[in-house]
Formats: C-alpha cells, sequence, structure tokens
C-alpha cells in the first residue's frame, strides 16, 4: 500500500454569467457550494458575440475589444461578489462565438469542470436559452450535472439550500 496522498484536483462550479439578476443568484449558489466542497473553485464564463461588421477590418476589431472590454469589467465586479461572499477569488474564461457551443467546448476541455450552474430567468414562460438547452435537448451529451437555480430565490433561500 502506498503512503503517498492521492493528487487533490481543483473542482470547478462553471457558471454562465451575464448582467441578470438570475446570474448573480446562480453565482452565488455556485459560490457558496464550492466553498463547502474540498478544492472547490468558481470558474466565470462569458461569451461574447462576433462582431457582425464585416466591410472594415478595424471597425469590427474595435467592437471585439470594446466587448471584451465589458466582459472584463462585468466578470471583475461579479468576482468581487465571490470574493465578499466566500473569500476565494474565482477564475475568468472570456470566448467569443456562440453561447452553446462555447459552454459545452469549455466543458470539454477543462476536466476541472465539475458542475454546470445557471440561473434560470423569474419569467414562468421563459427559462432562458442555455436553460432550455442543457435542461432540454442537450441534457444527456454533458459529462457534468446541471444545476439550475431558480430566478425566484431569495438570497436567505440559496443561502438555506448551498
Amino acid at each position: 500500500m502506498s503512503s503517498e496522498k492521492p493528487e487533490h484536483k481543483p473542482r470547478h462550479f462553471l457558471v454562465v454569467v451575464d448582467d441578470t439578476p438570475e446570474c448573480r443568484k446562480a453565482l452565488r449558489f455556485a459560490a457558496r457550494r464550492a466553498h463547502s466542497v474540498e478544492n472547490g473553485g468558481v470558474m466565470l464564463l462569458r461569451v461574447t458575440e462576433p462582431p457582425d461588421f464585416q466591410h472594415w477590418m478595424g471597425v469590427g476589431e474595435l467592437m471585439r475589444e470594446e466587448a471584451r472590454q465589458e466582459a472584463e469589467s462585468l466578470m471583475t465586479d461579479l468576482a468581487a461578489q465571490v470574493q465578499r461572499d466566500t473569500g476565494m477569488m474565482p477564475l475568468f474564461i472570456i470566448r467569443e462565438g456562440s453561447l452553446r457551443e462555447e459552454v459545452a467546448r469549455v466543458i470539454a476541455e477543462d476536466e476541472s469542470v465539475r458542475i454546470l450552474v445557471l440561473g434560470a430567468s423569474a419569467d414562468s414562460s421563459d427559462p432562458g436559452p442555455l436553460v432550455r438547452a442543457f435542461a432540454g435537448e442537450l441534457a444527456g451529451s454533458l459529462r457534468i450535472p446541471v444545476t439550475i437555480v431558480p430566478g425566484t430565490l431569495t438570497t436567505e433561500q440559496i443561502d438555506q439550500l448551498s
């Protein structure tokens, strides 16, 4: 029997971020859960749409840079929330492309991602495109579980559940 300790690999909760209230609820849930597990961490993924302006390359690049700056600003703000709530600093990932494809790609590329955490809109008629996709048609295609945090939960309810 070996006396070596097993390797402790990070276990990240992946949160797809935007500027919606349900995103902040999903992030709080993920951060609190990650804080409670050994080697837990939070990964923030922001996917930007590629610029649709093809006439002048310089304008497209400017639009791409502005989108990246907005993504970095949002992630910095959300990281401060995670740090206030748990003392942890999340990892940032910014991708450009199709939202569904990039989420699936990050999960496929990074073995440390253990759970995808999505916030569902409080609007009962439309929980959001990622919730529809990953809880519906793509549910069986992922190698990890998906946790959906209802947008109707209060902070106290999230804290009780996490």
